[in-house]
């Protein structure tokens, strides 16, 4: 009996996306995301956010005069949504992946059980975007940290008021020879 390649199986049920290039995600997941929801299934939410309040992964958040009074991921489960948990367990034991990084960070935050549900709930928006806008998943390769992102912003502000005042560097102090 021959098997069937599960890869090329869900690239061509999902119209040339791969899937199975996301770190973390296995076949029965796969298959679970062909199961539950299908190809078509997808366009049934305008967008990831949708997808993710229908998988009971995005929070409920109760305001009240702009007091938030809760937060939590309502109850409630389904197949699909257990396969990315799962999967997103899988992903915090990884080392050195985009996700992974994502997963520890929250986890020395909030703690591994809401690491899981929110590395899931990233897993479900970067299905979305995948089959829906049919782009391939490509994670960026160099994760900024807040203090790297306040470092840069200060740097283009001082270039900005370099070009503005019109300073050399002999202006400044700085030899260059």
């Amino acid at each position: 009996m021959k098997g069937i390649d599960l890869n090329q199986a869900s690239y061509q049920y999902f119209g040339g996306v791969d899937l199975m290039k996301i770190e973390g995600l296995s076949h029965a997941t796969v298959l679970t995301i062909m199961s539950e929801v299908g190809p078509d299934g997808f366009k049934k939410f305008e967008t990831a956010k949708q997808f993710a309040s229908w998988l009971r992964l995005a929070p409920n958040n109760k305001i009240s005069g702009g007091k938030v009074l809760s937060n939590k991921i309502p109850k409630g489960s389904n197949r699909l949504k257990i396969a990315l948990r799962n999967a997103a367990n899988a992903i915090g034991n990884l080392k050195e992946t985009h996700l992974s990084d994502f997963f520890k960070r929250v986890a020395y935050r909030r703690g591994r059980t809401a690491a899981v549900s929110a590395t899931a709930r990233k897993l479900a928006v970067i299905i979305w975007n995948m089959i829906s806008k049919k782009i391939p998943y490509s994670p960026p390769t160099e994760y900024l940290f807040l203090d790297q992102k306040r470092k840069r912003r200060v740097i283009e502000k001082i270039r900005k008021n370099i070009a503005k005042l019109e300073l050399k560097p002999a202006d400044v102090g700085f030899v260059t020879e």
